[in-house]
C-alpha cells in the first residue's frame, strides 16, 4: 500500500519541498504555453502569378479571410501578378475576354480590338454595384490584419520595377528560396 504525502503517516523525507513543487508548477505551464502556441501557429502561403482583374482577387480574398481565422499568411506575387502590389497597375488591371469560358461575349467577338476595355468596365460595374470592395481596398484590410504580401526580386529586376511605386508595406526583394521555404512550412499552399 502506498501513502499521499498528506497521509499523517507519510514520512517527511519522501515528500517533495514547496520550491520543487514550485519549480515542477512552473515546468508544466511552460511546457502547455509552447505546446499551445505551437498548435494555434496555422500558416498559408499564397503564389500569385497572374495580373489581371479577375485573378487578383482571390488571392486577396483568401489571404484576408485567412487572416480573419488567425491563420499567418504570405502571398508572393511573381510576373504579371506583381501587377496587383504596384499601386497605379493595380488600379488598371484588365480583364481578358478571350479564352475566359464564362465571359458572356463569344471568343470571336472577344477578340475583337477595344474589347477587353469593355468587359473590364462591365465587370467594375459589377463590382461598384455589388459594393465588393476594391484591389486596393483589399491590400490595405490584408495588410491591416497582417499579411505579408512578397514581391518577387527576380520579376522586379525583370519587368524593370521600381520598388518604390508598390504599396507602402510590401516586402520587396524575395526570392524564390524564401517563397519555397514559406511554402514547406505552411499548411495550406495555394498557387493562384
Amino acid at each position: 500500500m502506498t501513502m499521499s504525502a498528506d497521509t499523517p503517516d507519510a514520512s517527511p523525507d519522501d515528500a517533495p519541498s514547496r520550491a520543487e513543487l514550485a519549480t515542477r508548477v512552473d515546468e508544466l505551464e511552460n511546457a502547455l504555453e509552447e505546446a499551445t502556441t505551437e498548435d494555434d501557429g496555422k500558416k498559408m502561403s499564397i503564389i500569385a502569378t497572374k495580373g489581371t482583374l479577375d485573378m487578383a482577387y482571390p488571392p486577396l480574398i483568401l489571404a484576408s479571410t485567412a487572416a480573419a481565422f488567425g491563420y499567418e499568411v504570405t502571398v508572393f506575387h511573381t510576373f504579371w501578378g506583381l501587377d496587383i502590389l504596384h499601386e497605379e497597375r493595380s488600379k488598371n488591371l484588365q480583364l481578358s475576354s478571350v479564352g475566359n469560358p464564362n465571359m458572356p461575349v463569344p471568343n470571336a467577338i472577344a477578340a475583337l480590338p477595344g474589347m477587353d476595355r469593355v468587359t473590364t468596365k462591365m465587370m467594375e460595374k459589377k463590382i461598384e454595384d455589388n459594393d465588393t470592395a476594391t484591389i486596393e481596398e483589399l491590400i490595405d484590410t490584408s495588410l491591416e490584419m497582417g499579411v505579408e504580401f512578397q514581391a518577387c526580386q527576380m520579376t522586379i529586376d525583370l519587368m524593370d520595377y521600381d520598388e518604390d511605386d508598390f504599396y507602402d508595406g510590401v516586402t520587396t526583394g524575395v526570392g524564390a528560396a524564401t517563397a519555397i521555404q514559406d511554402m514547406a512550412d505552411a499548411d495550406i499552399q495555394l498557387l493562384i
